[in-house]
């Protein structure tokens, strides 16, 4: 369905007529197992040699269909499905890690992100190296023969900053090393990194593509362009897997490699698996995506400017602001608008925040974005609690600022919540 424009395919990629029924929205096949035909049938599917149906912690007919529509709208070859945000990162870098490797990633990056990289995945032997992807030549520096991936996101969590994903890409692709996009934030409607030079996409599809704050999950969608044999640094991908009788999984499916490992040494191994009824309201969200999408980025920027505007306010990191320094990296990054994600500064630091937070009525207080909802939280006693206060500022999450998540409602009605809050927090 690639010739279809993206309207079409957030309706209609992954949603045929179900073949045994002919319900025409996909069905929830909340089942564990499904039935072999014969002892063959049943031994080929686990050799790989037919690809079908085994057991729902590797594959389920909803969860396929929702990873069908999420590559078609980013342009991948393939995608996964699973459990959350942070499981498709984590499942993005399983096979491409090994014990004494390492990530070199943005230092703009959502708190909990910073945590994982660097704490929990040092459980598993891995490293990090936090860069200023600002600083391209910092960036080729820091790679060193035990890197194995580049990892950033395109619009960073919380300051709404845009990564100049084109320039990273080259970097990337002269140390030849694959660069994972973390593209939660702008949705492929608002961002499509392949195009721009990425290996590997992750989302928290619990964000905009579900959009409505119910589930959560993850997707990983590759390229399908990366050359996993050329270096010789990725032998879970390009070398004999002994858990499959010495397949080489580049070898034998070339650009399905790390989507076909991803599920059967994956999912398989760490069952992070999403589940079908996750997978069912995320298909509905997404038939949306492209209207709420355009809707959040008009309140954004209508909000941020009043913001902006007023004296209460410091300033506001939204890029889609022509004073923003990230503003020139709108068209070229997300040509269809900057997101709906930024942090404002309060006069009045860290108390003047609290108020606010506490005083606004239509604004949900939660530790989620990317909702219909429009969402606030003050991050840096929250969501990059974890971090040093030096980290915080480095991520966008500094004491005097609170993060906004804007969403579809009238946004006359956001200002004047915010008109109100502010003046009590601020008198």
């Amino acid at each position: 369905m690639s010739d279809y424009s993206f309207d079409t395919l957030q309706i209609h990629a992954g949603a045929e007529p179900d073949p045994a029924t002919g319900a025409r929205q996909v069905p929830i096949y909340q089942t564990t197992a499904y039935v072999f035909k014969d002892a063959d049938h049943a031994a080929r599917l686990f050799n790989l040699q037919e690809v079908g149906w085994i057991y729902s912690r590797l594959t389920n007919p909803t969860v396929s269909k929702l990873a069908e529509r999420v590559c078609a709208l980013e342009g991948g070859v393939g995608a996964v499905c699973c459990s959350s945000g942070h499981a498709a990162q984590i499942m993005a870098l399983f096979p491409l890690m090994m014990p004494g490797c390492n990530v070199i990633a943005s230092t703009r990056l959502y708190g909990g992100t910073i945590t994982q990289l660097s704490q929990t995945i040092k459980r598993f032997g891995w490293g990090v190296k936090f860069v200023d992807f600002d600083d391209l030549a910092a960036l080729e520096a820091a790679v060193d023969d035990n890197t194995r991936a580049i990892f950033c996101e395109s619009i960073s969590n919380p300051g709404g900053y845009i990564t100049d994903i084109p320039a990273v890409a080259g970097v990337a692709d002269k140390v030849g090393l694959p660069l994972i996009v973390d593209n939660t934030l702008a949705s492929p409607y608002l961002c499509r990194p392949i195009e721009l030079g990425a290996t590997l996409v992750v989302h928290s599809a619990t964000k905009y593509l579900t959009g409505n704050g119910t589930v959560t999950g993850g997707v990983i969608v590759d390229s399908g362009k990366f050359d996993w044999g050329k270096s010789g640094k990725f032998p879970s991908l390009a070398a004999p897997e002994p858990a499959y009788h010495g397949l080489n999984f580049y070898e034998a499916l070339g650009p399905m490699a790390f989507t076909f490992h991803s599920i059967a040494v994956g999912l398989r191994d760490l069952g992070m698996t999403m589940n079908p009824q996750g997978a069912h309201y995320t298909l509905m969200g997404i038939e949306t995506l492209s209207l709420r999408m355009d809707k959040h980025v008009a309140n954004a920027k209508a909000v941020a400017e009043w913001l902006e505007n007023d004296p209460r306010i410091d300033f506001v990191t939204y890029a889609g602001l022509e004073s923003s320094p990230y503003h020139e990296r709108v068209a070229r990054v997300c040509p269809k608008g900057a997101g709906a994600l930024f942090t404002v500064a309060v006069k009045g630091g860290y108390e003047a925040c609290v108020k606010l937070v506490n005083n606004l009525k239509l604004f949900s207080h939660v530790a989620n974005l990317g909702d219909a909802r429009s969402l606030i939280i003050h991050s840096a006693s929250t969501t990059h609690r974890q971090l040093s206060e030096e980290q915080q500022v480095a991520a966008g999450a500094a004491p005097n600022v609170v993060r906004l998540s804007i969403g579809i409602e009238n946004a006359a009605d956001l200002i004047a919540d915010l008109d109100q809050a502010l003046t009590a927090a601020t008198a």
